[in-house]
């Protein structure tokens, strides 16, 4: 589905009638004289706003840094922003698939990995490290958990991440043995004449 069918298939909302809905509520909880609870929507709202406050700063900011620039340069730039891509997903407004997301999370990340499988079912993502890096042992390591926190932004339907180890098949490391160090041998001197 692309981003135009998402956009005209969002629920149409009103400013104003928002702001009388939030005011609505806010009396209610008010009139049931529950302090803690109307402190802690109150608080929620506040958490919300600058949520999506700084998405939509983000969003006017990749706008206006590059007014020349082709639309879908600046849409995969904003795509590629971990903020804005949430507020999308969030929505069901994001126009790219999870596999897509899961390849931008990942190319975010500083340890390179790679999937090995996707299960939609389960939501389980199963990853190998890229290269001789990882150890491949057990627990999340902080590369895991670089994965993961990328992972809730661009792709949560990402819920379990598996780590395998390396691929067996990559080759050893090759050591070389010397039989003694290049400058003994060139340092020694003659062998003492053996006595009858």
């Amino acid at each position: 589905m692309s981003a135009t069918t998402h956009t005209a298939a969002a629920k149409v909302l009103d400013a104003e009638q928002a702001g009388h809905r939030i005011e609505e509520v806010f009396e209610q909880l008010t009139a049931a004289g529950d302090r803690e609870a109307s402190a802690a929507a109150e608080e929620l709202v506040r958490v919300l706003m600058d949520f999506y406050g700084a998405g939509l700063a983000r969003i006017l900011d990749g706008l206006q840094s590059a007014p020349d620039r082709e639309t879908g340069d600046t849409l995969d730039e904003l795509l590629g922003d971990d903020l804005v891509s949430s507020l999308l997903v969030l929505h069901d407004l994001h126009p790219e698939d999870t596999g897509t997301r899961i390849g931008r999370a990942l190319a975010a990340v500083r340890d390179p990995v790679e999937v090995v499988t996707f299960d939609e079912g389960t939501g389980t993502l199963t990853l190998r490290t890229a290269g001789t890096g990882g150890c491949g042992c057990g627990g999340a390591s902080p590369a895991q958990q670089s994965v993961e926190n990328a992972l809730a932004c661009f792709a949560p339907e990402v819920t379990t991440v598996e780590m395998e180890p390396p691929s067996a098949t990559q080759e050893p490391a090759l050591l070389q043995i010397a039989t003694r160090p290049p400058q003994a041998a060139a340092t020694a001197g003659p062998a003492p004449a053996r006595t009858p």
